[in-house]
């Protein structure tokens, strides 16, 4: 199973739309769940909002998930070579978790907890397009691995 773990909820009506297509053809091919914690409200204390959100988040991690953070600091990786690590991933680990952070960033804890960290682009990205920019990548994994056509 694929899981996404993540702060906040999507709002943008078109935006939301296109994270359901994805999601739907993902589900031709892999269980996928996507689990949505509550943001917390940005204050003057930057450090508390991460380490609340942090708890959030690592509540919905089971022990025994392979997690991938989601970070800008993680490691840089191209679609045939997501497609590969999944692949081989599947094998020894059932349930692989994508941690996508909220607005502030992400906590050390959460670094912590990361089996690897990788990152989508050198640019930055708002945390719920990150979603669907995810969403895209692991449904083009599935069709490399399953040898289809897909647009490049």
């Amino acid at each position: 199973m694929i899981k996404i773990v993540c702060v906040g909820k999507v709002k943008d009506k078109n935006l939301r739309t296109l994270i359901d297509d994805y999601v739907s053809r993902i589900s031709r091919y892999h269980r996928l769940e996507i689990i949505e914690v509550k943001d917390e409200s940005i204050g003057t204390d930057e450090k508390a909002v991460l380490s609340v959100e942090a708890d959030r988040l690592l509540d919905k991690i089971r022990d025994d998930e392979y997690v991938i953070l989601l970070d800008l600091h993680g490691s840089s990786i191209d679609s045939l070579s997501l497609a590969d690590k999944l692949d081989k991933l599947f094998v020894r680990n059932p349930r692989i978790t994508f941690v996508i952070g909220g607005s502030l960033g992400l906590d050390d804890r959460l670094r912590n907890r990361a089996n690897e960290s990788l990152k989508l682009s050198d640019l930055t990205f708002l945390h719920q397009m990150t979603r669907l920019i995810l969403l895209e990548q692991i449904y083009r994994c599935f069709k490399i691995l399953n040898h289809e056509t897909y647009h490049k």
